[in-house]
């Protein structure tokens, strides 16, 4: 049994914050240690920006939590020094099956195009997600950046003010006082700052609960997503399986509504269920239960004046898909180039009405399919389960009926459609690439598009003519020049392209395209520059 959670990594010490006179003020404050918070801290942290990092806790989490991490976040861990590490510990797969009782209905494969440095998914405990980013951190501070990060740091009050906010914060040897311009809340679903502020969730929670169990034992299953409905070992509910690292599986068994969730996850109830999945010959030992319920639910707003929400503190979804820390990461990924600019003085603060904007529609768009994925999942009468049932018999044969079963969706990332920082579209190109789309990796030579467009704004053009640099209102943008004659694997064309000869993207810090024309127009582009900083 793996004991990291055990053992603080970021133990309580006094900070002379606590002797100062007078409350010290910080660029900014985040709350939460955990995933979100600290990527969070990081990606401010690699930009020069003061951060300070408070959490009650002084250790990675118990159990292996999130295990499922997507494509694009492990894109946008990349950029935040830790993605390596997660890749290399992690299980990768691509190819999921599904089965209604005890037959294989069909396969799914979520990365069918070669060209992604990537994979589709990996499967990796919390604790050692957790853990690769407390060691950035350690990394960032050996490097000289201002990044404090405080455990058995607990903050008791929150006061709001027009420039900034106040925090009392409880620790081991008293309470203390310190300011910051800024304060972004990741502490999780149960956000003590979210019922400070006298906020709360809107949206659904659901009648049905699921039993989580990992479990450590030898097993020759493939490294593939597995979904039973209605199988023979928990009829009229559904099962499923995932394979972490350190022979650690993850099993997944729904239970109903009308349960007591304290009897259900004793090991004398938990050990006969697992046994009547696995078999009487496997021979396995419980590292982790917990039971979680459908809920699928958000805050109105994310941002209120100068506390920012993000990740579980904002929005919750039912776990199915592994849109949880996913979407944590991308609102980060949002907000911090955001801040970083409204901070430097190159941007107004309603630049970040647009993280409102644009993580509340992604969170809607993971509450939609999250959604959707309970109710087929959890059907609620007679008739939605013989339609469920129907669709499933007939996708054993027949591939038109595959895309109606959902099994939960599994994460894709957002595209900011109606973004106010969008441009117009002006290339014929693809749709997938379009304004508001994450940029898509593409091979380039020895390396991938994505680590050249790295942090940073971009104009990529591809066999078009365009300043290398341009600077607008405080704002630098470079180019990146590529031509489809450097590509064999036709990737860049394809992906970015289509029909078009040519193309201009001017591409955000967080890899999402701003704007794209067929060739460069320095007044068209700097408006676009203008639009995408929120200056338009």
């Amino acid at each position: 049994m793996n004991k990291i959670f055990e053992t603080p990594m970021y133990p309580y010490t006094r900070s002379p914050d606590q002797d100062a006179p007078v409350p010290v003020r910080h660029q900014v404050v985040i709350i939460g240690a955990g995933p979100v918070g600290l990527a969070a801290a990081i990606d401010l942290a690699q930009q020069g920006v003061d951060v300070v990092v408070l959490d009650d806790n002084d250790k990675v989490s118990f159990g292996s939590r999130a295990i499922c991490f997507a494509k694009r976040p492990l894109e946008i861990l990349d950029r935040l020094g830790c993605g390596q590490p997660m890749v290399d510990k992690g299980v990768e797969w691509d190819v999921g099956k599904v089965f209604f009782d005890e037959r294989e209905v069909y396969t799914f494969d979520l990365l069918p195009e070669e060209g992604h440095r990537r994979p589709a998914f990996i499967n990796l405990q919390q604790y050692y997600f957790e853990e690769y980013l407390v060691d950035r951190v350690r990394e960032l501070q050996k490097e000289g950046a201002n990044l404090d990060l405080r455990g058995r740091n607990k903050v008791s009050a929150v006061g709001t003010h027009p420039d900034h906010v106040t925090l009392e914060i409880d620790t081991p040897e008293g309470s203390y006082n310190i300011e910051a311009d800024w304060l972004i809340a990741c502490d999780g679903a149960n956000s003590t700052l979210r019922a400070m502020l006298g906020k709360d969730f809107v949206g659904r929670v659901f009648e049905d609960n699921f039993l989580i169990a990992d479990v450590v034992m030898e097993a020759d299953f493939p490294t593939e997503r597995w979904f039973w409905f209605d199988p023979p070992f928990n009829r009229g509910q559904s099962a499923l399986l995932h394979k972490q690292p350190d022979n650690v599986w993850r099993i997944d068994l729904q239970l109903g509504w009308d349960i007591d969730k304290e009897r259900e996850k004793r090991p004398e109830n938990v050990i006969p269920r697992l046994k009547a999945m696995l078999g009487d010959d496997i021979d396995f030992e419980l590292e982790w239960v917990s039971i979680y319920t459908f809920q699928c639910r958000r805050m109105e707003q994310f941002r209120h004046d100068r506390v920012i929400f993000a990740g579980d503190a904002a929005h919750q979804v039912s776990p199915f898909g592994a849109r949880g820390a996913n979407s944590g990461l991308q609102d980060t990924d949002n907000l911090c180039w955001k801040l970083k600019l409204v901070l430097d003085g190159k941007a107004p603060e309603t630049l970040l009405d647009s993280y409102d904007v644009e993580r509340v529609h992604g969170a809607d768009e993971n509450i939609l399919n999250s959604t959707r994925s309970t109710d087929f999942i959890t059907p609620k009468s007679d008739t939605s389960r013989l339609f469920r049932d129907a669709v499933l018999d007939l996708a054993e044969q027949y591939e038109f009926a595959r895309p109606l079963v959902n099994a939960g969706r599994l994460s894709v990332p957002c595209t900011y459609d109606g973004s106010p920082l969008n441009s117009a579209d002006a290339l014929a190109g693809p749709a997938r690439t379009r304004p508001g789309s994450p940029c898509l990796d593409v091979p380039l030579g020895d390396g991938f598009l994505l680590q050249e467009l790295g942090d940073r704004f971009t104009l990529l053009t591809i066999d078009a003519e365009a300043p290398d640099e341009i600077v607008e209102d405080g704002v630098t943008v470079t180019r990146l020049a590529l031509s489809v004659k450097d590509d064999p694997t036709l990737a860049l064309k394809e992906r970015y392209l289509g029909d078009a000869e040519s193309g201009v993207y001017l591409i955000r810090p967080d890899q999402h395209v701003a704007a794209r024309r067929a060739t460069y127009d320095d007044n068209l582009f700097r408006a676009a520059i203008r639009r995408a900083t929120g200056k338009e």
